[in-house]
């Protein structure tokens, strides 16, 4: 899908548009999220599209998207999928088994932590619910790990093509090197204040 299309479709459809992007990046990652989102934020300046409508159009289509890869990888076992990302339609989209290892290997790693912050990371963040899925993980923290995840990058990514404006397009040449580390020290700084509070009313 071409930059065009895209603009296209959220300059025509809106918030329905975000929340199918978004969701059809979750399961097709070769699309470019940032593009999506950055846009809309500078959309934000100049239509009818508001900041937090965006953020919860696309953290709705996210979370769909996300659910989708969970339900995959709860009926799929590690073999049928490397199978299948190998053949013609891992070629669609530009995806190798390698990916699903390394998203495997990502969550064995970091288990709750990588659906948190894997969200902030390419192609991890659309892969992780896979090995999520495997395993087995409850469905509920899943739940609330990945809308927590999507909110923040959603959030972060919008906002930064709404302050943008008009030179919106310059930051996609340098967002994928430096907007990924800045999401992920805000959430770690976020959830590290959470558990310093919680820490503090259990000993109050």
């Amino acid at each position: 899908m071409s930059e065009t299309t895209i603009t296209e479709l959220i300059n025509q459809y809106g918030y329905l548009a975000i929340a199918f992007l978004i969701a059809f990046e979750n399961l097709f990652p070769p699309i470019p999220s940032e593009l999506v989102l950055v846009f809309t934020g500078y959309l934000t300046v100049s239509s009818h599209l508001t900041i937090w409508g965006s953020v919860l159009a696309a953290t709705g289509g996210a979370y769909v998207g996300a659910l989708t890869l969970y339900g995959i990888g709860r009926l799929l076992s590690v073999s049928q999928l490397e199978k299948l990302v190998s053949g013609k339609f891992g070629r669609i989209l530009r995806l190798k088994p390698a990916d699903i290892e390394k998203a495997g290997r990502y969550f064995s790693r970091h288990g709750s932590w990588a659906i948190l912050i894997g969200r902030c990371i390419p192609v991890v963040r659309s892969l992780i619910s896979i090995p999520a899925g495997m395993t087995a993980y409850p469905l509920v923290k899943f739940s609330g790990l990945t809308l927590l995840g999507t909110l923040v990058w959603n959030t972060v990514l919008i906002l930064t093509g709404h302050y943008a404006g008009h030179a919106w397009t310059k930051l996609l040449e340098i967002i994928d090197q430096w907007l990924v580390v800045l999401v992920v020290a805000i959430t770690v700084m976020g959830a590290c204040y959470l558990y310093y509070r919680f820490s503090r009313s259990k000993t109050d």
